[in-house]
């Protein structure tokens, strides 16, 4: 423990320093004759208590407490003032600064020992509750760190699970959330949101989990009866996400719910229209249709990505959103970089060519 005093007058500077020194081993005792120097030497160690003179030279007592509680960490440091019993303004203002107790001249040794000791032992109360709160609080962190890491394990097992049941890959799970997650961070939206995004965009899909495997794995078109099947997908997925707390499997259930809506109304599931679409399902939109143009499948070869980003153009406005489509071209190089970073293994040569459902 730390205990400073600060006094001009070098006989109450001595009488102080052997007080202290009897307060026993553990209290370090710095003595400065000149408030600036025990100014200076605050801004290098706070100490743990602080005993300082009112009538001081250069600087009185009122400055050098404000000066103190002004400095980071000062505010919870006991302060002493030493001052005359007949000065009562002068407390008055002292007690206004922050001053927390007060030693009246001629100081009494016994009193002044005991009060010191008493004012120490509350610094160490409080810097002990203090640390258990930060460790506390860093436990906190951890276990809450530790929740998020399991949801987000979860929501990538579950998005595993619904490959195991489509031709997509697992390549496309990883580059769509990254477009997506581009195109988020074009339109501005806030950091935190842009990382559940990518978090969330993963479980587009979820609701393959209940399409037969005899739509799900059909190669070539669906016929109409098919597509009524197949286009039941974002609903489920939606059911399977809802009702969770977790604002990540909330914002995915609504990203399954809404990727499948189109700008200008003639989507699934429910032909909603323009900004009646939730945003982040008119992002992964986007990002969705790209990588299934760009990608290979059983049933079909990938599109030039020229051709797919044309493709995107000329339906801006109809099924795309166009500031989604501007965002999107607008971090191209980005989108180039996120196809080969997250290639899939080419298909052999002889894979079917139908057309893409």
């Amino acid at each position: 423990m730390l205990l400073q005093i600060v006094d001009d007058n070098e006989t109450n500077l001595m009488l102080f320093e052997q007080i202290a020194r009897r307060l026993g081993p553990e209290v370090e005792v710095a003595c400065h004759a000149d408030p600036l120097a025990g100014i200076a030497a605050c801004e290098a160690e706070m100490p743990d208590l602080v005993l300082v003179d009112y009538m001081m030279p250069n600087m009185d007592g009122h400055e050098y407490v404000a000066r103190v509680r002004a400095m980071p960490g000062g505010r919870d440091v006991p302060i002493v003032m030493v001052t005359a019993a007949a000065e009562r303004s002068v407390r008055q203002k002292a007690l206004e600064l922050g001053v927390t107790d007060f030693l009246a001249k001629p100081v009494d040794p016994s009193e002044v020992r005991v009060r010191l000791n008493n004012l120490l032992a509350l610094r160490k109360s409080h810097l002990k509750l203090k640390n258990q709160n930060r460790w506390l609080a860093d436990e906190v962190a951890k276990a809450t760190g530790a929740l998020l890491e399991r949801e987000e394990e979860l929501i990538v097992r579950l998005a595993r699970a619904a490959e195991f049941r489509d031709p997509e890959t697992g390549g496309h799970i990883h580059r769509m959330a990254h477009y997506s997650l581009l195109i988020a961070r074009n339109l501005n939206l806030p950091k935190d949101t842009c990382e559940l995004i990518l978090k969330a965009a993963p479980m587009h899909d979820i609701g393959k989990l209940g399409t037969p495997d005899g739509i799900l794995l059909k190669p070539g078109r669906l016929d109409e009866e098919e597509l009524v099947v197949m286009k039941r997908h974002p609903v489920i997925g939606h059911a399977i996400l809802s009702g969770s707390t977790s604002q990540l499997i909330q914002l995915g259930a609504e990203i399954a719910l809404s990727h499948h809506e189109r700008w200008d109304g003639l989507g699934y599931p429910h032909g909603l229209k323009g900004e009646a679409i939730a945003l982040p399902g008119r992002i992964v939109a986007v990002a969705d249709v790209f990588d299934a143009l760009t990608s290979d499948r059983p049933y079909k070869r990938s599109w030039a990505v020229e051709r797919a980003r044309d493709l995107l153009a000329e339906n801006s406005g109809t099924h795309f959103e166009p500031a989604c489509i501007d965002a999107f071209f607008g971090a191209w190089s980005e989108v180039l970089a996120i196809r080969e970073r997250f290639a899939d293994p080419e298909l052999p040569e002889d894979a079917g060519l139908a057309g893409m459902v």
